[in-house]
């Protein structure tokens, strides 16, 4: 699975890294949910995968640090009924997050100063609106 990232690059989990645990879904289901394993836990330990570079596996263990448990990110999902569906959502998740840790940050804001144009519509629309509300204030005296 690839996931593309915000520079263009990809995320591939690899399957060798990843770890998989089934356990009993809450929710709908009637009797199938009582006998189904169908939530799906998927783990992968960012310290040691080899899917991301130095300075991109540094971005990660920083940015999702409260999410990680000694290293190790998991995924949760219990959505489907299907177990199979599960894993495919488990699956992107994990490679959408561990894609948008691991990007490089944006570039930083140039502060711009608003331009001559933009000046006089706004003063002229406060101009507009304090004599809207002079005009109310104005007691015609007959």
């Amino acid at each position: 699975m690839h996931r593309t990232r915000p520079g263009g690059r990809t995320v591939g989990l690899r399957d060798d890294e990843l770890v998989w645990r089934f356990s009993r879904s809450s929710g709908p289901g009637g009797q199938h949910v009582n006998t189904s394993d169908t939530r799906v836990a998927l783990s992968l330990d960012v310290a040691a995968t080899t899917v991301l570079d130095d300075a991109e596996r540094q971005r990660a263990l920083s940015r999702l640090g409260g999410r990680l448990v000694a290293g190790v990110l998991t995924v949760t999902v219990q959505e489907s009924r299907s177990q199979a569906r599960n894993r495919e959502l488990a699956r992107e998740r994990l490679a959408a997050l561990l894609a948008d840790a691991a990007a490089p940050p944006a570039r930083a804001r140039r502060a711009t100063k608003p331009g001559r144009g933009a000046k006089e519509r706004r003063l002229s629309a406060k101009r507009r609106r304090s004599d809207i509300k002079r005009s109310r204030s104005r007691r015609d005296d007959d």
